[in-house]
């Protein structure tokens, strides 16, 4: 697939905003003090991680939030969204400490070729690392967050963002070799082909999904 990013650019190891991800907590930090954003997604505060061989996306819109962990702390993210996701090869893990030791989670589905993939509509994924290839189809940065007539889905309930915030938007987007560090991630429904579960002591490389 071409990439219509403006001269013809592919991009490679997207970043969180694809900016450095310093940069990019400064950006959520000045919309909050604007009040271009508004911390109201609750979430557990555990970290989990995510990875896929490719994830090809409909209607993409990525823009900047705040989710609040239980003892009330903010947690900045960017929020990807897609209309509709298809996924192979995904592999989601979390590390819960236990008075044993460490204990690992992890989900594996869409492992079973052509016809068995894992489906999204309306997938968002709150998330504060991500590393893979990527080609995005009209992209468009620096549009309004939610604006109406853009190819996302718009703002997750909760998120409240000012709609006139930044946000980056594309017709579609094919990812490769992903791997991302998430805080939530929910979907107006979610079809888990081949869906596999394993809970087993143990964390790091080679028990989790990386």
């Amino acid at each position: 697939m071409e990439s219509h990013v403006r001269g013809g650019t592919r991009w490679r190891r997207f970043a969180v905003v694809m900016v450095p991800s310093v940069a990019a907590t400064a950006a959520i930090g000045v919309a909050l003090a604007q009040g271009a954003l508004a911390a109201s997604f609750s979430v557990s505060g555990q970290q989990f991680k995510v990875s896929a061989e490719t994830l090809h996306g409909e209607g993409f819109e990525q823009y900047g939030a705040l989710d609040v962990k239980q003892d009330g702390k903010y947690v900045p993210v960017a929020v990807s969204a897609f209309t509709d996701a298809t996924i192979t090869g995904l592999c989601q893990s979390v590390v819960i400490p236990t008075p044993i030791g460490d204990v690992t989670l992890k989900l594996k589905a869409g492992n079973g070729g052509r016809g068995h993939e894992v489906t999204a509509h309306n997938l968002y994924i709150d998330l504060d690392q991500l590393d893979a290839d990527a080609v995005f189809t009209n992209i468009n940065i620096g549009v309004a967050a939610g604006a109406k007539g853009q190819p996302g889905p718009g703002i997750k309930d909760g998120d409240k963002t000012d709609p006139g915030s930044f946000a980056q938007t594309a017709e579609s987007a094919d990812l490769t070799g992903v791997r991302q560090t998430a805080w939530a991630t929910s979907a107006g429904t979610f079809t888990l082909s081949g869906l596999s579960l394993h809970v087993g002591l143990g964390s790091g490389k080679g028990v989790e999904c990386y």
